[in-house]
């Protein structure tokens, strides 16, 4: 693909086919995700790439402990709840994937069936965690370098036709992401991406997020 065709085709896949991606494709997308640039060529970043049994083991952890009211232990800072247009963007869309999912406003069961899918990484095949090491936890360049290659992941994982899904969901129980990622106890857990093969048959798929226009993102100072 060119370059335009990745960023403006991609988006965020939440529904996958049940069929495995090789690790050497994997490599490969990693490989070209790591081009991203970093503070001072520090390069902070690590990936844990899970699949097979031990993602299932994530999978049914995250959803038990969900279920029984386990308080979430994410290790990346969250800050406070959107406000404002932000959380208008929020809702915005969270009511286009319901629109297209057809689930109702008063369906509880359909939306707690939804929210779960996010604590199962979404049934995808692979999960990518992004991790850093915590002698860096204070610095606000390396949460801005790991956020940097993440998005080459996901652009290079659609290059290479593979989707994702950028999410917080699947690490929100840390302690069973750790165990049976094998995640070392000296890095912080930042950031989790769901990776696999689109199922272009998946409503939510479909779904184009909404974007601010150039005009209301930025500020041209000393043009003509």
């Amino acid at each position: 693909m060119k370059f335009d065709e990745v960023i403006m085709g991609r988006r965020s896949i939440r529904g996958y086919l049940d069929k495995p991606v090789p690790r050497e494709l994997i490599k490969e997308v990693l490989s070209l995700a790591m081009r991203a640039p970093s503070s001072m060529n520090t390069q902070p970043w690590y990936f844990h790439v899970i699949t097979g049994e031990p993602l299932d083991r994530i999978r049914a952890g995250n959803t038990e402990r969900n279920l029984a009211g386990v308080p979430h232990s994410r290790e990346f800072r969250t800050g406070h709840a959107f406000d404002g247009v932000h959380r208008e963007r929020q809702i915005g869309v969270a009511k286009q994937l319901f629109i297209a999912m057809g689930i109702a406003r008063d369906d509880k069961d359909a939306r707690l069936d939804w929210v779960l899918r996010g604590f199962r990484q979404f049934d995808a095949p692979v999960c990518v965690i992004i991790t850093y090491d915590k002698d860096l936890a204070d610095s606000d360049d390396t949460a801005f370098d790991c956020g940097a290659v993440t998005t080459a992941l996901v652009n290079a994982a659609w290059s290479r036709g593979l989707g994702c899904v950028i999410n917080s969901q699947g690490i929100m129980q840390s302690p069973v992401v750790r165990e049976h990622a094998g995640i070392p106890d000296d890095q912080v857990i930042m950031k989790a991406v769901a990776l696999g093969w689109p199922d272009e048959s998946f409503p939510a798929n479909a779904v184009v997020s909404e974007r601010k226009n150039v005009s209301e993102a930025a500020v041209f100072t000393g043009f003509d």
